[in-house]
């Protein structure tokens, strides 16, 4: 039964401490009373987290972890002592990253991206902010164009580096950020460039539709959906305004409106532009 892993149990016994549940292999961990539904009766199957507590003994908990074995998660620092830093993983256990595994001092109320590894010599679960060392550039199992899970964990010169399907490393270039991205954030990314050392470029749109919008058309695009589909701005618009909102000038806003209209994103109205819904098609 792996320790730091959520499994699907059989309720097996009961005892004045809580009920032993048991994996097909024989093997028992106790679900304490705290966590034992009325309804639970023996012979059913309940899904659990099972760790090590403070007595290095395992135990289950229906409590739904922050994160597991083997992966990444962005984690909120409770408590910081000689041992290390205490993260809160969503369970009463606190996962601790020792300070050999802390790039940075980690401080109380800050949050970090960290993986989740079993230390060799406790066998408890511990946490490590290395997070490149845990990532690989062999097996990569998708091609250039398709859409992945990202965790954004380090800003860099030339870009925000994240985490591609809890396996991989890759980058969003500065050039192709086109919304805010902090570290933490998780979202869909789709995969740009693979390069020869096994590293990945990534994006935030779809390579078709990234390669018929350029930036500025993009920072045009970005405001209207942030106004609801519909902002009063047109070809006419006080240049300055239009300098003010877009950062850039009454030429560019043009083109860029243009770029839109001819893709059938937006409806030039009257009184503004209006954003066209894919199901407007």
């Amino acid at each position: 039964m792996q320790i730091g892993k959520t499994h699907t149990l059989k309720a097996a016994r009961t005892t004045e401490n809580g009920c032993y549940l048991m994996d097909a292999a024989g093997n028992e961990v106790l679900l304490p009373n705290i966590y034992v539904r009325e309804d639970l009766k023996l012979g059913d199957e309940i899904s659990v987290f099972v760790y090590l507590d403070n007595e290095e003994r395992p135990v289950a908990t229906t409590l739904k972890p922050r994160i597991t074995l083997d992966h990444f998660a962005f984690l909120e620092v409770k408590d910081v002592n000689k041992a290390g830093a205490f993260m809160d993983m969503g369970v009463v256990k606190q996962l601790l990253v020792p300070y050999s595994e802390q790039p940075v001092k980690m401080e109380v109320g800050e949050w970090y991206v960290v993986f989740c590894l079993l230390d060799e010599q406790t066998e408890r679960l511990i946490g490590s902010a290395m997070i490149d060392d845990f990532l690989f550039t062999e097996g990569i199992d998708f091609e250039e164009g398709d859409e992945v899970n990202v965790l954004f964990y380090k800003r860099s010169e030339l870009g925000m580096n994240a985490i591609i399907n809890n396996q991989f490393q890759g980058l969003v270039f500065e050039s192709d950020i086109h919304q805010n991205i902090r570290i933490g954030d998780q979202r869909k990314a789709y995969v740009k460039t693979i390069r020869t050392d096994g590293k990945i470029d990534i994006t935030l749109l779809p390579q078709g539709y990234q390669n018929v919008i350029d930036k500025t058309t993009q920072i045009v695009l970005d405001i209207l959906t942030k106004h609801n589909g519909f902002f009063t701005y047109t070809d006419k618009s006080n240049p300055e305004e239009i300098r003010k909102t877009f950062g850039m000038s009454k030429k560019t806003f043009k083109k860029a409106l243009g770029n839109l209209y001819k893709q059938k994103r937006v409806q030039l109205e009257k009184n503004g532009t209006r954003l066209i819904s894919k199901t407007d098609h």
